[in-house]
């Protein structure tokens, strides 16, 4: 059984000027409920305010739920933050925090959005407006549903955000597996950064994260992952530079899951990056990452 987090509002009016395909959202919705029969559907609540002010600037915070983000934050952006988009990312947010409080309970969910790991304590940057991931670790921390939380960000582009955010917290490791030469240009410093060089394939990559995953999972022994699980590896995507297969994506998330559930630790997956001019291709990525997730699950019993 997939248990999958999605609402509605994930699907915003596309905005007048930027770049930014929202009509994913949907279509990996389409493509679950075609390809995995065997899913709950979840509502997130909007992530309250007090939350997101707990990682981000209250300043930014009102900005962004005012839908009054100053232009030259929106260029970072990517798009303007309406007050459309506002909702969206309140709900996105609370998704990847239902997804983790989900897992607890299943042993693995995925939040159908979010992975937004670029977005800053005063600005967001890259189409991320709210760190979700930062957000919900800081939650799940302060509300002793987790003591250690490894955050695992396998996006083709590194999680800058998350590092800067959560630097320092001795109970949060960041580990971001990235290709070096793509953005941002100027990288932050995770707990852990793995930068690769372009084309990388499937068996190298495999090599280094099945390796690096071990050792922190064994070392730091966290009691929560969370998963930016982006598809932008994929040797098809039209932002990335690295070369990843369908199969290895599969392998990849897989990989992700047995390591964790093997040592007894959920899992929640966020969506993050997957771009490219078929939007049904990019989403099905999407849809499969999650399937495969829900299916190595399968094999680990519920757990706490």
């Amino acid at each position: 059984m997939l248990h999958i987090v999605h609402h509605s509002d994930y699907v915003a009016p596309r905005p007048q000027s930027g770049s930014f395909v929202f009509d994913k959202y949907q279509l990996v919705m389409e493509a679950i409920r075609e390809h995995q029969p065997q899913h709950l559907v979840y509502a997130p609540a909007p992530m309250p305010r007090q939350w997101l002010e707990a990682v981000h600037d209250p300043d930014y915070v009102e900005q962004v739920l005012s839908a009054t983000v100053p232009r030259h934050k929106e260029r970072r952006i990517g798009f303007p933050v309406s007050a459309e988009i506002a909702s969206r990312v309140q709900y996105t947010s609370g998704g990847t925090w239902l997804a983790a409080r989900l897992a607890r309970e299943y042993g693995y969910a995925a939040n159908s959005a979010g992975g937004s790991h670029h977005a800053m304590a005063d600005t967001g940057a890259g189409y991320c407006v709210f760190n979700d991931l930062a957000v919900t670790a800081n939650r799940l921390l302060a509300e002793g549903d987790a003591r250690r939380i490894l955050i695992v960000d396998l996006d083709v582009h590194q999680g800058d955000g998350t590092a800067i955010l959560l630097a320092g917290r001795e109970n949060i490791f960041t580990l971001s597996i990235h290709n070096d030469r793509n953005f941002p240009t100027r990288k932050a410093c995770s707990t852990r950064d793995i930068a690769l060089p372009d084309a990388v394939g499937d068996e190298a990559y495999l090599s280094i994260l099945d390796r690096v995953l071990k050792e922190i999972l064994d070392s730091f022994q966290p009691d929560m992952l969370l998963y930016q699980a982006g598809v932008d590896p994929h040797a098809e995507d039209r932002l990335g530079r690295l070369s990843l297969s369908d199969q290895g994506l599969d392998r990849r998330d897989r990989m992700v899951i047995r390591q964790a559930r093997d040592r007894g630790i959920p899992v929640a997956s966020a969506l993050g990056g997957g771009y490219g001019h078929d939007h049904r291709a990019v989403a099905l990525r999407h849809a499969r990452s999650m399937m495969a997730m829900a299916d190595e699950a399968r094999r680990y019993a519920t757990i706490r």
